[in-house]
């Protein structure tokens, strides 16, 4: 498909001949003008020779480069990095700039286009695929699961024997692009619990939701417990990957519980976030409810996508993993 339509050699390069073929790399496609979009014809492996080039694979002869990019830009950005791994077509399509230009607005939606298109500029030389990989950043397509672990002296039976208990509980938090979260704490494991992870999840699954926002690698968010006392769980954490590019590892650094004045917050007109900003640790606007800072459950989240909860070894029961080192 790239010697459909030629282009003109300057006569300088006439008396070379391997620099011929070079009118046969690009390829004219003026209907793509209709879409705003130019697509960068790729050169296919071999093109330089004087032989003619026939690709052997069937999808590349009867799809055109066009179709192969508006299927790539409805990809994730991590099946475009499984499909880079194909063969050398796709992964020269795949570095197109605008695929990762998209997939950099999503994932920082929250920081506006002009301030990433700064970003882009000044810390990673306006490379959108280079932004992608090293600029911390929150995953959307999974969970983040925290498996903790404590021990509970049972009830002596017959006076003869003390029970320990070893208790196995998870902390699960789901992002989303545009905020908000979803957080959930419970002995449900991750195959269990990843059903009912969405917005639309019912007051039985003691979901709950929340805000988050993101700076840095730090992590700022606010949930909101209902019930007869309000009761607000800030949250304090830090992203990391154990490679470069995963963030799939979020550290727990702080989790306070404090009490919250329900006038005060139907008044605000903010969101969770704007409510809780400048307020201290051990601050609490309801003497009834005292702010209380947990140093237990704080085992780091590891990043556990959608396709792979029911196969994870956070399913594992506790007699078979009882204690979990997440890295």
């Amino acid at each position: 498909m790239a010697s459909e339509v030629s282009r003109s050699v300057p006569p300088e390069f006439g008396i070379f001949s391997h620099q011929k073929m070079k009118q046969f790399i690009g390829t004219e496609r003026p209907w793509l003008s209709l879409y705003g979009k130019r697509v960068r014809p790729v050169a296919p492996f071999g093109s330089m020779s004087s032989r003619p080039f026939h690709d052997p694979a069937l999808i590349h002869r009867s799809l055109p480069d066009e179709l192969i990019y508006e299927v790539f830009a409805r990809a994730d950005p991590y099946s475009l990095g499984r499909a880079a791994c194909v063969c050398r077509k796709w992964r020269y399509t795949i570095r197109n700039p605008s695929l990762w230009q998209n997939a950099c607005l999503r994932a920082w939606q929250l920081s506006g286009a002009s301030e990433n298109y700064k970003i882009v500029t000044s810390m990673y030389d306006c490379s959108w695929r280079k932004m992608w990989t090293h600029r911390p950043r929150v995953r959307f397509d999974g969970l983040y699961v925290s498996r903790n672990t404590y021990v509970r002296v049972g009830v002596a039976e017959w006076k003869v024997t003390n029970p320990v208990h070893l208790v196995c509980y998870y902390r699960y938090i789901r992002f989303y692009p545009n905020g908000r979260l979803l957080y959930k704490v419970s002995s449900q494991r991750v195959k269990e619990a990843a059903k009912c992870m969405h917005l639309r999840a019912s007051k039985p699954d003691c979901v709950y939701k929340g805000e988050y926002r993101l700076a840095e690698d730090q992590v700022e968010a606010a949930i909101l417990y209902p019930g007869v006392r309000l009761t607000l769980l800030r949250i304090r954490a830090r992203v990391r990957g154990t490679v470069v590019g995963a963030n799939n590892r979020v550290d727990l650094l702080r989790l306070v519980t404090t009490g919250v004045n329900e006038s005060e917050i139907k008044n605000h007109s903010g969101g969770l976030l704007g409510f809780v900003e400048g307020w201290t640790e051990d601050e609490t606007h309801d003497p009834d409810v005292p702010a209380i800072s947990h140093s237990r459950g704080l085992s780091p989240c590891v990043f556990v996508p959608f396709n792979e909860a029911d196969t994870s070894v956070l399913n594992l029961p506790v007699d078979k993993m009882d204690y979990y080192v997440p890295g």
